[in-house]
């Protein structure tokens, strides 16, 4: 049998760091997983090599006796004896196959490579091989949910539903458009006893009518009759927190804009926290003016 490069299967080098490792592993356990290429023997395979290579590599005494070895891991088991005669009779209590995968996948007890089982359970009491005790955590799993503006300004549960199950979840106020929401053990079983995947939604914030939101402020147009502009006086708005009445200065000028402080969007978990509302004045034009209107208005014109 020969040496299986375990590096080159995750596309890394020696120097690659656990976290290089762990990114490396789930991009490739996503990309080749059965459940997203049925049928395909090709990816099956390199699923379950992507499996073994992390097996290793995501074990730092694995890795370790891997990177010892090598190529040379034929001899490695001499070299095991005579590093063995030198230390004290006793077990080093080391398992090769008690740690962790962080992938869920039907990899069953004959899904590693002779290479693998050569080098890795030669030692087993009585010969049994350890492999079906090796456990996977669950597959994550991703979902989107819509809500509305009216809907990320409150606090609020819903139930979602995700395999025919159903999950009562918080929404936190302030959520921004496609914020991504990790729920801890909600993805699929693990495998040999292992722990459940997560679930991670994504939110996504329709448009509003009425209001317009950049980051925390809200911003939203208001139509104000001409006489008010002229004159002043006041005038009642809509806010997402409900109506607030505003004094408008006279001659305000066709799309003057006005900040309401604290009556905008909540800031995402700071509580009591909000961003402004801007209102942008439109001036309406009056239409179907009497004569007489039409007259005063030409006086004005004319003074």
């Amino acid at each position: 049998m020969e040496f299986i490069d375990y590096y080159k299967i995750l596309g890394l080098d020696k120097s690659a760091s656990a976290e290089d490792i762990k990114k490396a592993y789930r991009k490739l356990a996503r990309q080749y997983h059965p459940d997203l290429n049925p049928n395909d023997k090709d990816a099956n395979k390199k699923f379950q090599q992507v499996n073994e290579a992390n097996e290793v590599l995501s074990d730092p005494e694995k890795r370790k006796k891997y990177d010892q070895y090598g190529e040379h891991w034929q001899h490695g088991e001499e070299y095991e004896k005579a590093r063995r005669s030198q230390q004290n009779a006793g077990s080093t209590g080391y398992n090769p196959y008690a740690q962790e995968g962080s992938f869920g996948g039907d990899f069953s007890s004959g899904d590693f490579s002779d290479f693998f089982n050569s080098m890795f359970s030669g030692g087993s009491a009585g010969g049994r091989s350890s492999r079906s005790q090796v456990k996977f955590r669950g597959q994550d799993y991703n979902a989107e949910l819509q809500i509305s503006l009216k809907e990320a300004y409150t606090t609020h549960q819903r139930v979602f539903t995700i395999n025919n199950k159903n999950i009562r979840i918080t929404i936190p106020a302030g959520i921004t458009n496609g914020q991504n929401i990790k729920l801890k053990g909600h993805g699929g079983p693990g495998v040999n006893g292992g722990p459940p995947g997560d679930l991670y939604i994504t939110f996504h914030i329709s448009e509003d009518p009425v209001f317009k939101r950049l980051g925390n402020d809200l911003y939203t147009t208001v139509e104000l009759d001409l006489y008010t502009a002229l004159l002043g006086g006041e005038k009642t708005i809509d806010t997402l927190d409900g109506k607030v009445k505003l004094k408008v200065k006279p001659e305000t000028q066709n799309g003057t804009k006005t900040r309401l402080k604290g009556k905008g969007f909540p800031v995402y978990k700071k509580e009591g926290s909000y961003g402004d509302l801007i209102i942008t004045w439109l001036i309406k034009i009056p239409v179907n003016l009497t004569e007489k209107q039409k007259a005063l208005f030409r006086e004005l014109s004319q003074s």
